[in-house]
């Protein structure tokens, strides 16, 4: 007789059917798991069989294979050891088969029968939804399930108390919803004296999506400025909280079942690997560039990163999402960050004071902005440079607009963003492309005059031309505009980084 019982396995995003099956057979005494399981599926033989044995049972002296259907799927991850346990105890004849077919099983175990969290609660129960199954899952984990909606979720302190539940002995109360974290609060924009040009550039970037590069000597506030990005985002819709914690949930970071209401906002040191950016590893996670989906990506001293590291960056920038590649498996996840970069203008930092410049200027400056690559710096909309504060600037009283005022501004801009890509996948103007490019950000006549000029002149690529109609219609919307003009692209020109000349 073969047992089994549900559960899934992740890919990226993606929570797909495993079904674990268990035979019990005479034989040489033995206890197999196959099924393509990694290092960590393979060890929960030894869970399993301790966490049994802590509720005073003894496996059979029999040969036991446990199979992961489909055989040919990777499966990682120590989320296998609770359904493996209940197939095994299934055809012991010690927990009732049919009982078991209506649920999707996910866990790790202790070895005192403890149920464990595990990463990706919050998949595997939109996953049992969607097949009209209940979820059994950690106690720990079960107010994260419980977001699925209409759903029965099991939440098993441990092996005895699911087994009495499931046995109708002594119910297990159903979990609650966790609640959502509250938006963090960052710094204000009042904290920021003098930067008229950075602090406009900033609105602009949050108003549509915009990735941002701020380049000044040290002590002049740029990582203040990107501090205060958060601050002024507008919270997440419902739909888009569900997506963040889907991915924080693969990550293992959702606590206390709380979806993430907040947009993230990550800063990785610049010493971070290739795989922590954009994720992979040995079991493939999300890098830095998924968890800051919908948010903010701050990488601070930009030229610092390593280069390979850098021009990873390019396919997700581009197309909203990273794609890891492996042997065995081809994992997608989604990336539709803003990147708000700072650097020196070089390695010194004080390229534009003769009295602080090194005795290499401007040669350091060349040099040390060449660590960024072009195709790199062509994706960035917007780039400031971002004087040192004047002594004079300092002794002044706090700006009277903070960031409340701008977050307004910021949210009048992205309802009409919203009212314009109703009915689409777009969410920004950042997005904008194609027909909806052209229907949305083609500009006046005066305006398309200035833009070729400036093409010409200024030696922009197509990539360079697109993205200074997608500011400039973020400008109009700002000033409330119907139609993008030629004060907007105008602006929206000061912003781009012209292309050097041989």
């Amino acid at each position: 007789m073969v047992s089994t019982v549900s559960t899934v396995a992740y890919l990226g995003l993606e929570a797909r059917s495993v079904e674990v099956q268990c035979q019990i057979a005479p034989g040489m005494v033995g206890f197999a798991v196959v099924g393509l399981p990694d290092k960590a599926v393979a060890e929960s033989r030894e869970r399993v069989r301790a966490a049994i044995s802590a509720l005073g049972l003894a496996l059979p002296p029999k040969r036991i294979t446990i199979n992961l259907s489909p055989a040919d799927l990777p499966k990682e991850g120590s989320h296998y050891d609770l359904p493996i346990a209940l197939a095994l105890l299934s055809a012991m004849g010690l927990v009732d088969a049919e009982t078991l077919a209506h649920y999707v099983v996910v866990g790790e175990l202790g070895l005192d029968g403890k149920v464990a969290g595990s990463p990706g609660v919050l998949l595997a129960a939109l996953h049992a939804s969607s097949r009209d199954m209940g979820l059994i899952c950690p106690a720990v984990q079960g107010s994260e399930a419980a977001w699925a909606g209409q759903i029965e979720v099991v939440a098993a302190p441990d092996l005895l108390a699911l087994l009495n539940h499931l046995k109708g002995h002594a119910l297990l109360r159903a979990p609650q919803p966790g609640v959502a974290d509250p938006p963090k609060a960052g710094p204000d924009m009042k904290m920021v004296k003098g930067q008229e040009t950075a602090k406009r550039a900033l609105e602009i970037a949050a108003a549509g999506g915009h990735n941002l590069c701020l380049v000044g000597p040290p002590g002049a506030g740029k990582s203040l400025l990107a501090s205060c990005m958060p601050g002024i985002l507008p919270e997440l819709t419902p739909a888009e909280a569900l997506e963040v914690s889907m991915i924080t949930s693969v990550a293992g970071g959702l606590e206390n079942g709380r979806l993430v209401r907040s947009r993230p906002f990550r800063s990785p040191h610049h010493s971070a690997s290739m795989p922590a950016l954009v994720g992979g590893g040995m079991r493939v996670r999300p890098g830095e560039v998924s968890l800051a989906h919908l948010g903010v990506l701050f990488l601070d001293e930009l030229p610092e990163f390593q280069r390979g590291v850098l021009d990873s960056l390019r396919q997700p920038l581009e197309t909203g999402e990273v794609s890891v590649a492996r042997a065995n498996s081809h994992v997608t996840f989604p990336a539709n960050f803003q990147l708000v970069a700072a650097m020196n203008p070089c390695r010194c930092g004080h390229l534009g004071d003769a009295a602080l410049a090194c005795s290499r200027a401007p040669r350091c400056a060349s040099d040390y902005q060449a660590k960024i690559s072009g195709p790199l710096l062509d994706r960035i909309d917007l780039h400031v440079e971002v004087q040192a504060v004047s002594a004079a600037d300092l002794v002044l009283p706090p700006p009277a607009e903070g960031s409340a005022e701008v977050a307004e501004r910021v949210n009048a801009a992205r309802r009409i963003q919203s009212a314009r890509l109703d009915g689409t996948a777009l969410r920004t103007n950042a997005e904008l492309d194609g027909d909806m490019l052209a229907a949305h950000a083609t500009p006046d006549d005066a305006g398309q005059k200035l833009l070729a000029q400036a093409a010409e002149a200024m030696r922009l690529s197509a990539r360079g031309y697109t993205r200074i109609l997608r500011v400039a219609r973020t400008i109009a919307d700002l000033a409330n505009a119907t139609q993008t003009g030629r004060i907007h692209i105008a602006e929206a020109l000061s912003y781009r980084r012209q292309a050097p000349r041989n």
